[in-house]
Protein backbone atom coordinates (compact mmCIF):
# COMPACT_ATOMS: atom_id res chain seq x y z
CA UNK A 1 0.00 0.00 0.00
CA UNK A 2 3.16 2.42 1.06
CA UNK A 3 4.66 1.60 -2.37
CA UNK A 4 1.44 2.06 -4.51
CA UNK A 5 1.37 5.34 -2.18
CA UNK A 6 4.74 6.45 -3.67
CA UNK A 7 4.25 5.48 -6.94
CA UNK A 8 1.13 7.84 -7.31
CA UNK A 9 2.96 10.71 -5.61
CA UNK A 10 6.16 10.44 -7.76
CA UNK A 11 3.53 10.49 -10.60
CA UNK A 12 1.91 13.79 -9.51
CA UNK A 13 5.30 15.32 -8.81
CA UNK A 14 6.33 14.82 -12.75
CA UNK A 15 3.36 15.48 -13.93
CA UNK A 16 3.28 18.73 -11.85
CA UNK A 17 6.80 19.81 -12.66
CA UNK A 18 6.05 19.21 -16.86
CA UNK A 19 2.86 21.30 -16.15
CA UNK A 20 4.40 23.93 -14.26
CA UNK A 21 7.23 24.75 -17.22
CA UNK A 22 4.99 24.52 -20.10
CA UNK A 23 2.75 26.89 -18.07
CA UNK A 24 5.77 28.88 -17.23
CA UNK A 25 6.80 29.45 -20.73
CA UNK A 26 3.29 30.38 -21.85
CA UNK A 27 3.47 32.90 -19.04
CA UNK A 28 6.80 34.23 -20.67
CA UNK A 29 4.77 34.25 -23.99
CA UNK A 30 2.16 36.58 -22.88
CA UNK A 31 4.68 38.98 -21.23
CA UNK A 32 6.19 39.12 -24.31
CA UNK A 33 3.17 40.06 -26.16
CA UNK A 34 1.87 42.51 -23.99
CA UNK A 35 4.93 44.90 -24.96
CA UNK A 36 4.86 46.25 -21.56
CA UNK A 37 7.94 44.69 -19.90
CA UNK A 38 9.38 41.95 -18.91
CA UNK A 39 11.00 40.02 -15.83
CA UNK A 40 15.29 40.84 -15.85
CA UNK A 41 15.96 37.60 -17.11
CA UNK A 42 13.13 37.76 -20.10
CA UNK A 43 14.87 41.10 -21.06
CA UNK A 44 17.90 39.35 -21.22
CA UNK A 45 16.83 36.70 -23.58
CA UNK A 46 14.71 39.02 -25.51
CA UNK A 47 17.64 41.37 -26.30
CA UNK A 48 19.86 38.17 -27.31
CA UNK A 49 17.05 37.01 -29.49
CA UNK A 50 16.71 40.52 -30.92
CA UNK A 51 20.59 40.86 -31.41
CA UNK A 52 21.32 37.73 -32.87
CA UNK A 53 17.84 36.32 -34.59
CA UNK A 54 18.01 33.07 -32.79
CA UNK A 55 13.88 32.45 -31.36
CA UNK A 56 13.47 33.60 -27.73
CA UNK A 57 12.71 30.06 -26.80
CA UNK A 58 16.22 29.29 -28.21
CA UNK A 59 17.56 31.73 -26.31
CA UNK A 60 16.44 30.99 -22.96
CA UNK A 61 17.83 27.06 -23.77
CA UNK A 62 20.76 28.29 -25.01
CA UNK A 63 22.11 30.61 -22.02
CA UNK A 64 20.99 28.21 -19.53
CA UNK A 65 23.91 25.48 -21.06
CA UNK A 66 26.64 28.56 -20.19
CA UNK A 67 24.83 29.36 -16.85
CA UNK A 68 24.56 25.88 -15.85
CA UNK A 69 28.42 25.09 -16.66
CA UNK A 70 29.58 27.88 -14.06
CA UNK A 71 27.63 25.18 -11.24
CA UNK A 72 30.35 23.25 -11.51
CA UNK A 73 32.99 25.59 -9.68
CA UNK A 74 30.77 26.68 -7.45
CA UNK A 75 29.60 22.41 -6.72
CA UNK A 76 26.14 23.08 -7.31
CA UNK A 77 24.42 19.52 -8.50
CA UNK A 78 21.34 19.77 -11.23
CA UNK A 79 18.36 17.81 -9.92
CA UNK A 80 16.18 16.64 -12.36
CA UNK A 81 13.94 19.57 -12.65
CA UNK A 82 17.16 21.65 -13.22
CA UNK A 83 17.30 19.41 -16.48
CA UNK A 84 14.12 19.94 -17.44
CA UNK A 85 13.52 23.47 -16.64
CA UNK A 86 16.48 23.65 -19.21
CA UNK A 87 14.53 22.42 -21.92
CA UNK A 88 11.09 22.27 -21.53
CA UNK A 89 10.80 26.08 -20.28
CA UNK A 90 12.00 27.51 -24.01
CA UNK A 91 10.22 25.54 -26.41
CA UNK A 92 6.59 26.21 -24.12
CA UNK A 93 7.89 29.91 -25.11
CA UNK A 94 8.36 29.80 -28.69
CA UNK A 95 5.41 27.06 -29.09
CA UNK A 96 2.83 29.60 -27.41
CA UNK A 97 4.45 32.81 -29.00
CA UNK A 98 3.98 31.03 -32.42
CA UNK A 99 0.47 30.60 -31.39
CA UNK A 100 -0.43 33.43 -29.52
CA UNK A 101 0.30 36.86 -31.87
CA UNK A 102 1.11 40.19 -31.13
CA UNK A 103 -1.76 42.31 -29.30
CA UNK A 104 -2.22 45.80 -30.49
CA UNK A 105 -5.18 47.49 -28.56
CA UNK A 106 -4.22 48.27 -25.11
CA UNK A 107 -6.62 46.69 -23.45
CA UNK A 108 -5.52 43.67 -24.70
CA UNK A 109 -2.35 44.17 -23.50
CA UNK A 110 -2.36 44.50 -20.38
CA UNK A 111 -4.23 41.57 -19.94
CA UNK A 112 -1.72 39.82 -21.28
CA UNK A 113 0.20 41.37 -19.05
CA UNK A 114 -1.70 40.85 -15.76
CA UNK A 115 -2.76 37.35 -17.24
CA UNK A 116 0.85 36.29 -17.66
CA UNK A 117 2.15 37.49 -13.84
CA UNK A 118 -0.67 35.21 -12.46
CA UNK A 119 0.07 32.44 -14.83
CA UNK A 120 3.65 32.78 -14.12
CA UNK A 121 2.80 32.64 -10.36
CA UNK A 122 1.11 29.58 -10.70
CA UNK A 123 3.55 27.51 -12.91
CA UNK A 124 6.63 28.83 -10.11
CA UNK A 125 4.13 27.06 -7.41
CA UNK A 126 3.69 24.11 -9.07
CA UNK A 127 7.53 23.77 -10.06
CA UNK A 128 8.38 24.27 -7.11
CA UNK A 129 6.19 22.33 -5.23
CA UNK A 130 6.97 19.62 -7.39
CA UNK A 131 10.56 19.24 -5.32
CA UNK A 132 12.96 18.30 -8.55
CA UNK A 133 15.29 21.04 -7.67
CA UNK A 134 16.04 24.45 -9.10
CA UNK A 135 16.27 25.96 -12.53
CA UNK A 136 19.65 27.14 -13.98
CA UNK A 137 19.45 30.59 -13.09
CA UNK A 138 18.14 30.54 -9.46
CA UNK A 139 20.77 27.71 -8.97
CA UNK A 140 24.01 29.83 -10.04
CA UNK A 141 22.52 32.42 -7.53
CA UNK A 142 22.79 29.67 -4.73
CA UNK A 143 25.46 28.23 -5.68
CA UNK A 144 27.50 32.03 -5.44
CA UNK A 145 26.07 32.44 -1.89
CA UNK A 146 26.83 28.80 -0.81
CA UNK A 147 30.85 29.53 -2.21
CA UNK A 148 30.85 32.80 -0.72
CA UNK A 149 28.50 33.20 2.35
CA UNK A 150 29.83 36.55 3.29
CA UNK A 151 27.71 37.63 0.53
CA UNK A 152 23.84 37.59 1.00
CA UNK A 153 21.25 36.20 -1.07
CA UNK A 154 19.47 39.47 -1.75
CA UNK A 155 23.04 41.28 -2.62
CA UNK A 156 23.70 38.44 -5.12
CA UNK A 157 20.06 38.30 -6.58
CA UNK A 158 20.20 42.02 -7.16
CA UNK A 159 24.07 42.09 -8.85
CA UNK A 160 22.48 39.35 -11.38
CA UNK A 161 19.28 40.37 -11.65
CA UNK A 162 20.60 44.26 -12.46
CA UNK A 163 23.84 42.74 -14.45
CA UNK A 164 21.41 40.93 -17.13
CA UNK A 165 18.51 43.38 -17.05
CA UNK A 166 21.60 46.16 -18.41
CA UNK A 167 22.77 43.80 -20.88
CA UNK A 168 18.94 42.77 -22.43
CA UNK A 169 18.12 46.64 -22.12
CA UNK A 170 20.92 47.73 -24.17
CA UNK A 171 20.24 44.42 -26.84
CA UNK A 172 16.55 45.85 -27.70
CA UNK A 173 14.67 44.10 -24.30
CA UNK A 174 11.82 45.75 -23.36
CA UNK A 175 11.70 47.13 -19.96
CA UNK A 176 8.46 48.71 -18.89
CA UNK A 177 5.70 48.69 -16.11
CA UNK A 178 5.30 45.12 -16.65
CA UNK A 179 9.17 44.81 -15.12
CA UNK A 180 8.15 46.75 -11.99
CA UNK A 181 4.69 45.03 -11.62
CA UNK A 182 6.20 41.60 -11.94
CA UNK A 183 8.90 42.43 -9.58
CA UNK A 184 6.25 43.11 -6.78
CA UNK A 185 3.64 40.63 -7.62
CA UNK A 186 5.47 37.57 -7.70
CA UNK A 187 6.41 36.93 -4.32
CA UNK A 188 3.04 37.29 -3.05
CA UNK A 189 1.30 35.40 -6.15
CA UNK A 190 3.98 32.35 -5.27
CA UNK A 191 3.11 32.71 -1.59
CA UNK A 192 -0.55 32.27 -2.26
CA UNK A 193 -0.60 29.58 -4.90
CA UNK A 194 2.02 27.59 -3.26
CA UNK A 195 0.05 25.81 -0.61
CA UNK A 196 -1.76 24.51 -3.28
CA UNK A 197 0.67 22.75 -5.03
CA UNK A 198 3.12 21.98 -2.85
CA UNK A 199 3.37 17.80 -2.35
CA UNK A 200 3.70 16.73 0.75
CA UNK A 201 6.92 14.88 1.33
CA UNK A 202 6.86 10.90 2.52
CA UNK A 203 7.14 10.19 6.37
CA UNK A 204 10.64 9.29 7.36
CA UNK A 205 9.91 5.68 7.61
CA UNK A 206 8.89 5.37 3.57
CA UNK A 207 11.58 7.20 2.36
CA UNK A 208 14.39 5.63 0.43
CA UNK A 209 15.81 8.20 -1.38
CA UNK A 210 15.97 11.50 -0.22
CA UNK A 211 14.79 14.53 -1.89
CA UNK A 212 16.62 17.65 -2.72
CA UNK A 213 14.92 20.89 -1.16
CA UNK A 214 14.37 22.88 -4.47
CA UNK A 215 15.56 26.60 -4.61
CA UNK A 216 12.12 29.29 -3.97
CA UNK A 217 12.45 30.24 -7.37
CA UNK A 218 11.84 28.62 -10.58
CA UNK A 219 14.55 29.94 -12.81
Amino acid sequence: MADHGNRFTLARRVVQLFAGLVLYGVSMAFMIESSLGLTSWDVFHQGVSKATGISFGWVVILTGIPVLLIWIPLRQRPGFGTIANLVVVGFAADGALAMLGPAHPMPLRVACLLGGIVLNGVATAMYIGARFGPGPRDGLMTGIVKRFPRLSVRLVRTAIELFVLAVGFALGGTLGLGTIAYALAIGPLVQLFLPMFTVPERPRAEIQYPDRTPDPHPR
